[in-house]
């Protein structure tokens, strides 16, 4: 089914008490005219946030290698994250981790994250500052220093050298388990740690493009081999008997006189 004819069909499934149905037909409308349902969302902020909308921008761009489907999975599942209670940390790893690995953009992409309403001034400052020193500084080692945890080690120990200094009047944003897995994952590749923080913490993990299965088309392709192998085999059968009798293939042309 075409996104328009899915559109209509999830119209009419909508209760009517709702506005729903009006977002609805203003997103097949702008699909109609311009190709795409991102214009759209960004539109309809109250319904899809600045994070979701890049989603959906990036997986429309014609020159781009990312998949709409897997795009909207990330929404479907980001959707049913929010659902069950989400948190401003697992959130905000969810989120990035998406960036990672579907190479969307730091720059506008953080931007698109701190512009969700789930964060307060304080995640909203921290994201951004993420957005500069990304690529510079590990991001263990950011969210490390705005751990519970790293607040408790500073304060058994008076000698750090070996961990990055963070100022004491910066707000906490992550309790004492988020920071020691930050901790055990320094100066790795940052998946290492989103896959620690889903496995440990239950965090949502980021859907992953699945390669085609080429083993469907395997029996129909063998059978036009053989087909064309058979055709092959009675040409040579009967060129050994004496030639290749083409009449038989302008038996259809027969009875009808010539102009």
């Amino acid at each position: 089914m075409s996104t328009q004819e899915l559109l209509d069909a999830v119209k009419q499934e909508i209760l009517s008490t709702t506005q729903l149905p009006l977002a609805l037909d203003f997103m097949a409308s702008e699909l109609r005219f311009t190709g795409g349902i991102s214009s759209a969302m960004a539109k309809l902020a109250h319904y899809f946030t600045p994070f979701q909308t890049y989603v959906v921008t990036e997986a429309e761009k014609a020159e781009g290698k990312f998949d709409f489907r897997v795009g909207l999975e990330i929404l479907e599942r980001e959707a049913e994250y929010r659902a069950q209670g989400a948190s401003p940390q697992g959130l905000f790893l969810y989120q990035f981790e998406t960036l990672c690995r579907n190479r969307l953009g730091y720059d506008r992409g953080l931007e698109a994250i701190a512009g969700d309403e789930i964060y307060d001034a304080d995640w909203r400052e921290w994201i951004l500052t993420v957005r500069r020193q990304v690529g510079l500084i590990d991001l263990g080692d950011m969210l490390y220093v705005r751990s519970e945890h790293y607040r408790k080690m500073r304060d058994l120990q008076a000698d750090h050298e070996y961990m990055v200094p963070a100022p004491a009047e910066k707000p906490i944003l992550f309790g004492e388990k988020e920071g020691r897995i930050a901790l055990a994952n320094r100066r790795k590749d940052a998946l290492y740690l989103f896959a620690a923080l889903s496995r440990h913490l239950g965090y949502p993990t980021v859907p992953r493009p699945v390669p085609e299965d080429t083993n469907r088309m395997l029996i129909p392709t063998m059978q036009r081999k053989v087909e064309r192998l058979e055709q092959r085999m009675k040409l040579l059968e009967e060129e050994l008997r004496g030639g290749i009798n083409l009449a038989k293939y302008y038996a259809r042309d027969k009875g009808k006189e010539k102009p």
